[in-house]
């Protein structure tokens, strides 16, 4: 038949950016247990990113003993789930940080003209916000799943 090539052999198959994932998070686990340095943990996590099949990613990890089965997570945690009440919770703390922060600048921009210390009235627009959003946040309105 032509065409049909020899099966490529396990090490010569192409990774995926998952893969290259999994073996990033091995190497920051390594270099957290000190088997190895931040200098080599820098270059074998920038060789891991450039790896391009399983042989390479086998090659930086070869000398470290086997991770354990569950690796930490090193995705950035979220603060706000995905659903509607995460959205609501998103937009509310950006109007209300905004709101706080023009009526600190103005206050601040008032005291320092008048040249004395006025009457901190730019914690009455930001506290009472600050003190609903935390009530929702305690009681689960917005939070990820997991921190319920």
């Amino acid at each position: 038949m032509e065409g049909v090539t020899e099966p490529v052999r396990p090490e010569d198959l192409r990774v995926s950016d998952a893969d290259r994932a999994r073996a990033a998070r091995h190497l920051q686990w390594a270099q957290g247990e000190g088997l190895i340095d931040l200098g080599e943990y820098d270059t074998r996590s920038r060789e891991v990113w450039e790896a391009r099949t399983r042989g390479d990613l086998t090659r930086l990890l070869r000398d470290l003993p086997a991770a354990p089965a569950r690796l930490p997570d090193v995705s950035r945690r979220r603060v706000f789930s995905e659903t509607g009440g995460g959205t609501a919770m998103r937009v509310l703390t950006i109007i209300f940080t905004t709101i706080a922060v023009v009526n600190l600048v103005a206050w601040g921009i008032v005291s320092i003209t008048t040249g004395e210390l006025l009457y901190p009235w730019f914690l009455w627009t930001g506290l009472p916000p600050l003190a609903a959003l935390g009530v929702l946040y305690a009681f689960g309105i917005g939070r990820p799943q997991r921190d319920r």
